[in-house]
């Protein structure tokens, strides 16, 4: 089974849910264990939330008010990448996660502890920080709908 989708949103907090919940119920349909779901879910609301936050210009209105939430199952792995429009992370692109008493960064280390591997980096070209995770998928006992 393959599924996938891509969600362009404005760079404002309630766009966050919105992603969340298409993710949870993707996941639900297709039959995947709750906690993994769980987890994933909650990775993907902190690299929602960190493209909110600094992904663009002054303003969810202004250049690069918008970021993009891409999912893939594909087989027994979900793929999630985040991209925004904004600065994208400075130097080499790839962020220095901070230790666990940091005060800013712990959606970081919180992505990077509920997923089984993940990317920080910059797009090419346009700019803008992009964010990408997976993590291998356990299923539920019961049959999921699109298997029936």
């Amino acid at each position: 089974m393959s599924i996938w989708w891509s969600l362009h949103l404005r760079r404002e907090a309630a766009s966050v849910p919105l992603a969340r919940r298409l993710l949870l119920g993707t996941m639900e349909t297709a039959g995947v264990d709750p906690d993994v779901s769980y987890e994933l879910s909650v990775a993907l609301t902190e690299a929602c939330a960190n493209a909110v936050e600094h992904g663009g210009g002054a303003g969810p209105r202004a250049p690069g008010g918008a970021y993009r939430v891409t999912a893939y199952l594909d087989g027994e792995t979900c793929r999630i990448e985040v991209a925004d429009s904004g600065p994208g992370f400075p130097g080499a692109g790839v962020p220095a996660v901070p230790a666990e008493e940091a005060e800013h960064g712990r959606g970081m280390r919180l992505i990077e502890e509920l997923s089984d591997h993940v990317q920080f980096g910059n797009r090419s070209g346009r700019g803008g920080a992009v964010v990408s995770f997976d993590k291998i998928l356990k299923w539920r006992d019961s049959p999921s709908l699109l298997m029936a």
